[in-house]
């Protein structure tokens, strides 16, 4: 079983997230802070991150209800505009078909909350290929904690050993919680630095999906 994050991982949707953010900002008044290309880390640290480095660059202070109340601004922004410039990463879709047909199943375990989740699957026309998809608010915990991927794992319902494929270190401490290998992509933002999280392996191009799988599994 191969078990894939979305964010950064299956798709590039930074722009879309940041687009949300700012437009938080904007609505309240201020100019936007963040910039698609020099935040896109920030964007898949999630909305809270993106918030308080936007309030940051502005020189204000904030508390925790701010953010809070500020989010649930953000996520209506993201769910109206959720897919206009998210893309996938090259070499996804062709990958995928491939694992699925030597055998593999597949799973999707994110912390973007999950109707959104669900949404953009549709949209990239991926949520098919997935026997499973475990967001936020499946579970009263989220990743890193293991049990969002232990439930990825139940809902596909198959057996044997499996991994992850992600993209930050909340994704390598969620294999490691888990005991199972982890892959992490390394053409997000953090380029060659994703080394230095010291994952099983180091996806360069969804090509080379399949060796990775066989290693690993």
């Amino acid at each position: 079983m191969v078990i894939f994050d979305l964010d950064g991982t299956l798709a590039d949707t930074s722009a879309d997230l940041i687009a949300a953010a700012n437009a938080v900002f904007v609505a309240d008044g201020d100019r936007a802070p963040l910039d698609p290309a020099e935040d896109s880390a920030t964007a898949f640290a999630g909305g809270g991150a993106m918030l308080r480095l936007g309030h940051e660059r502005l020189g204000h202070a904030t508390d925790e209800s701010l953010i809070a109340a500020q989010y649930q601004a953000l996520l209506a922004h993201y769910e109206g505009a959720i897919a206009r410039h998210t893309r996938l990463y090259p070499g996804v879709e062709a990958a995928l078909e491939r694992l699925a047909a030597a055998g593999y199943a597949l799973g999707v375990c994110t912390n973007k909350p999950t109707p959104l989740a669900e949404r953009l699957m549709a949209e990239l026309g991926l949520r098919a290929r997935f026997g499973a998809l475990v967001g936020a608010g499946c579970l009263p915990v989220r990743k890193p904690d293991a049990a969002p991927y232990r439930e990825t794992l139940r809902r596909l319902g198959a057996g044997g050993p499996s991994m992850l494929v992600g993209d930050t270190v909340t994704d390598r401490d969620t294999a490691r919680a888990a005991g199972v290998p982890v892959a992490l992509v390394g053409f997000g933002p953090l380029g060659a630095g994703i080394n230095d999280l010291a994952p099983d392996a180091v996806l360069d191009h969804y090509d080379g999906l399949d060796a990775v799988v066989a290693r690993l599994l």
